[in-house]
C-alpha cells in the first residue's frame, strides 16, 4: 500500500505538471489557473511527505526500493539530497526543539526568520546547479516559456516549503515548550481528519508522528483516533 500511494502521488504530480507546462494555455486573469497552482503546490507537498516516509522506511519493506522512492521524491521536489535529509531528520527526532535539532532555530521564533534559516540549512550548491540545468533544458529544448516555468514549476515548490514548514516544524515545535508536548517537544492538531489531510497530509498530527515515527502519513489519523479514544476513557 505504501508503494501504491507513493506512486499515486508521484504520478499525479508528474501528470499535472506536464499538463500545465505543455498542454494548458495559461490565461493569467482566469481563476482556474490559480486553482491549478494550488493543486500543484499540494502535490509538491505530497512529494516531500513521500520522501519523508521513505526516510522512516515506511514506503516499502524492501530497503533499496524504499530508498529509491525517497531519492526520486526529494529530487523531483527541488533537487534535494536524500542522504543529507536523512542525517538531519534523524537528528531532529533525537533532539527535537533543542540546540542540537537542525530543524529548530534557537536564534528567533519569528516565522520568516526561522523559515529562511531552515532553507539555508537544506539548500546546497549542487541542488541549485541541478535545478538551473533542468530549468534551461525545459526552456531551450522543450520550449516551455519562462513565465510558465516560473509559475507552475518553481512557485509551487516554493509555496510547498511554506506549507511543510508551517505545519511540520513551526506550529508543532515553536516555543513555549509545555509539559503536554512531552519529550518530543511537539504539539498536535485537534482531531479533524479532513483539515489534517488538506492542510498537510496529516502531518499536523505531529506529536503522533514523533511517538510513532514508523507510521506512514496515511495512518497517522488512526494513531490520532486511538490516542483520542484512550484519553476519553
Amino acid at each position: 500500500m505504501g508503494l501504491l500511494i507513493a506512486f499515486l502521488i508521484i504520478g499525479s504530480w508528474g501528470t499535472h505538471l506536464c499538463y500545465l507546462l505543455f498542454i494548458a494555455e495559461p490565461v493569467w486573469t482566469a481563476p482556474w489557473i490559480y486553482l491549478h497552482l494550488l493543486f500543484q503546490t499540494y502535490l509538491y507537498t505530497g512529494l516531500f511527505i513521500t520522501g519523508h516516509d521513505a526516510m522512516h522506511q515506511s514506503v516499502s519493506r524492501i530497503k533499496w526500493l524504499n530508498d529509491s522512492v525517497g531519492y526520486l521524491s526529494v529530487f523531483l521536489f527541488a533537487g534535494m539530497s536524500y542522504g543529507r535529509l536523512i542525517k538531519n531528520h534523524w537528528e531532529h527526532h533525537r533532539f527535537p526543539g533543542s540546540e542540537k535539532d537542525p530543524d529548530f532555530y534557537v536564534g528567533s521564533q519569528n516565522f520568516f526568520a526561522w523559515w529562511f534559516m531552515f532553507m539555508v540549512r537544506y539548500t546546497t550548491i549542487w541542488q541549485i546547479l541541478a535545478m538551473a540545468i533542468i530549468f534551461n533544458l525545459m526552456e531551450y529544448f522543450a520550449g516551455v516559456p519562462v513565465p510558465t516555468l516560473l509559475i507552475f514549476w518553481v512557485l509551487p515548490a516554493l509555496l510547498a516549503t511554506f506549507q511543510l514548514f508551517y505545519f511540520g516544524t513551526y506550529v508543532p515545535h515553536r516555543k513555549p515548550h509545555t509539559v503536554q508536548m512531552g519529550k518530543h517537544r511537539a504539539r498536535t492538531l485537534k482531531r479533524n481528519h479532513l483539515w489534517a489531510m488538506v492542510s498537510c497530509y496529516f502531518f499536523g498530527y505531529h506529536f503522533e508522528h514523533h511517538e510513532f515515527p514508523g507510521k506512514p502519513w496515511w495512518k497517522l489519523y488512526q494513531v490520532k483516533e486511538h490516542k483520542t479514544r484512550d484519553h476519553d476513557h
